[in-house]
């Protein structure tokens, strides 16, 4: 399954390319104005020089006192040339040059205007009634250099302005987000038993549409729990009245009847509606168990449900119980009733296949560990977690509906907590052991 990125991080990620995209592009627009503005500087520079050194050099030519020719200008002193120039005839003989001046850059013969070569761009001019001709030449390499370092002058910045757009945007998407991320962690904090509407008044306006929807799921979800609920209660007691009233008579018929083989007869009838009304209890307790009750929207105290539940226990199978209860509160998002269900489950199986020369251990610890372990028979290791599944049982001669441990399955698994089962018990050669972490539910 592929890994979802937060929106937070998409939006940033996405915004700061986005942004650097943008750069990007209007650097390249203006490096490539700012190319064509120089150029327009370096030509009008070469008009301008070709301008005014004509003057001079066809006055310098003129009064010449003898016919020397390649003469090269003088200089006050040697120095690097961006602008070299030459001045010819219009036969292309050349009159006066630049002291730098490479006279292969240059076009074969004089041309006025602007003209370019594979390494110079050239302005030439006239004078003397297009006898003299001056032409000024700049390497094109002098202009890529312009250009190049324009172009980094507009680059380097983005060097330091990205990482900034990266926080600034972050900042901004997360402060944006704030909202949202404090709605998330609303949902996740609150526990599984927790149905009311989810505040939604600081939310951003295009989410209000998803916390609606999720308060209107909420609120059919607490209806459809409540009928369930009810419907379990009030099926308990339909249950309950005619089966104790079915046992009642039974009961009383049989001491009325004088027959042996009447009474034992009746006495099958009234082991089959104890059976039946032990079964029908199971699966209430069930039902409530798959209801989704199994976590309460605040924390309650389990240590006194506990010692209730060991206490009447024991008033029916005195000295089979061993309990060991923390010194102070042991308080547990687990509903109550839940608790106690998942309880007379564990301790009425163990006390059913355990064995009767040793007491049943039920041991509740400070930190919210859970156990309930009897001495016994081995239950195999292919057989253990099929115990979990309704009506399965390890092989023994104890009655029973095999419901006990699937009950307390469904509830540590409504609650959000595992039941573990181990067989032999820990720390012994034999018996069963089950255990859980109460302080774990939410």
């Amino acid at each position: 399954m592929a890994n979802k990125n937060s929106l937070q991080k998409r939006l940033g990620v996405g915004l700061t390319l986005g942004v650097t995209l943008l750069w990007l592009c209007g650097v390249t627009a203006s490096g490539l104005i700012a190319q064509h503005e120089m150029n327009e500087v370096f030509d009008s520079a070469l008009e301008e020089t070709a301008q005014r050194i004509l003057p001079l050099a066809v006055t310098d030519i003129l009064n010449r006192e003898n016919n020397s020719r390649n003469r090269i200008a003088p200089t006050l002193k040697k120095h690097d040339e961006y602008l070299t120039y030459l001045v010819r005839d219009s036969q292309g003989n050349l009159l006066l040059q630049s002291h730098d001046a490479d006279l292969s850059a240059f076009n074969a013969s004089p041309l006025e205007g602007f003209s370019n070569t594979s390494t110079h761009r050239i302005y030439g001019a006239s004078a003397v009634s297009g006898t003299l001709f001056i032409e000024v030449a700049e390497p094109l390499t002098h202009r890529h250099e312009a250009a190049l370092e324009a172009g980094l002058a507009l680059l380097l910045p983005l060097i330091l302005l990205i990482p900034i757009s990266l926080l600034g945007v972050w900042w901004i998407v997360r402060r944006s987000l704030r909202q949202v991320v404090e709605f998330k962690q609303s949902i996740e904090s609150r526990g599984a038993g927790d149905l009311t509407p989810l505040a939604a008044d600081q939310l951003p306006r295009e989410f209000e549409p998803i916390a609606a929807a999720v308060n209107r799921l909420l609120e059919r979800l607490q209806r459809a729990l409540e009928a369930e609920r009810s419907f379990t209660a009030n099926s308990a007691h339909e249950l309950r009245t005619p089966l104790a009233t079915a046992l009642a008579k039974v009961q009383r018929l049989k001491t009325l009847l004088h027959s042996d083989a009447l009474r034992d007869n009746v006495t099958e009838v009234e082991v089959a509606l104890r059976s039946l009304s032990a079964l029908s209890e199971k699966l209430l307790e069930l039902a409530k168990a798959e209801g989704g009750g199994a976590i309460a929207q605040r924390t309650h105290n389990l240590v006194p449900i506990l010692a209730l539940i060991v206490a009447d226990f024991e008033s029916q199978t005195p000295g089979r119980i061993s309990l060991t209860l923390p010194a102070g509160e042991m308080n547990s998002f687990l509903d109550p009733d839940a608790f106690a269900i998942l309880v007379r489950n564990l301790i009425e199986n163990a006390i059913k296949h355990g064995s009767h020369q040793h007491p049943v251990e039920v041991i509740l610890s400070a930190d919210g560990n859970f156990r309930v372990r009897n001495s016994g028979n081995i239950v195999p290791a292919d057989e253990l977690n099929l115990l979990r599944n309704r009506f399965t049982r390890s092989k023994t001669d104890a009655s029973g509906s095999g419901l006990g441990l699937a009950i307390a399955d469904a509830i540590a698994t409504g609650a959000n907590i595992h039941l573990h089962l181990q067989s032999p018990a820990k720390g012994k050669q034999d018996g069963f052991e089950a255990d859980l972490n109460i302080a774990d539910a939410k």
